[in-house]
């Protein structure tokens, strides 16, 4: 499916479905969903990355199980607002994504992020060696509390 607008997300969900919000990096994918009042993100474990197919399969089969009716990819943008290399690779993974599935796909700008994510960790006094296995969650799940407070916010 086509790449939708932050504000249609609450319009193309079905009764009962929720948002899932991706956090992709080279070696894994964050994920995160909502809850159906799309109030609250919830991190989900990490898909260890292979290759796309797998990839996509292992994603896809996770967001059936969620009931996902939309997806939020986090956009990796330079400081400067600008798209590199690593914005251009998500692009391109949305759009390989969006031709296995007709589950609508959204950016949203996910600079500092993963910092965010880091310092919520470090606050909860999660261990080194836990941080690493849950901050591509915890940025999926910072990325996705992001729209749905956007969401909240305009009334949607």
């Amino acid at each position: 499916m086509a790449n939708i607008a932050i504000e249609e997300i609450a319009a193309v969900l079905a009764e009962g479905q929720v948002v899932a919000g991706l956090d992709l990096g080279t070696k894994t994918i964050g994920v995160a969903v909502s809850d159906q009042r799309l109030s609250l993100a919830s991190p989900r474990p990490v898909i260890r990355r292979t290759k796309f197919t797998a990839d996509a399969e292992a994603l896809l089969g996770l967001l059936k199980k969620e009931n996902a009716g939309a997806i939020v990819l986090g956009l990796p943008l330079n400081m400067d607002g600008t798209e590199g290399p690593r914005a251009q690779a998500t692009r391109a993974f949305a759009r390989n994504l969006a031709q296995k599935t007709a589950i609508p796909i959204t950016f949203w700008d996910e600079r500092l992020s993963t910092v965010a994510a880091e310092r919520s960790l470090l606050e909860r006094d999660v261990s080194r060696a836990k941080r690493a296995d849950r901050i591509d969650s915890a940025a999926a799940a910072f990325i996705l509390q992001g729209v749905l407070d956007r969401i909240y916010s305009a009334g949607m």
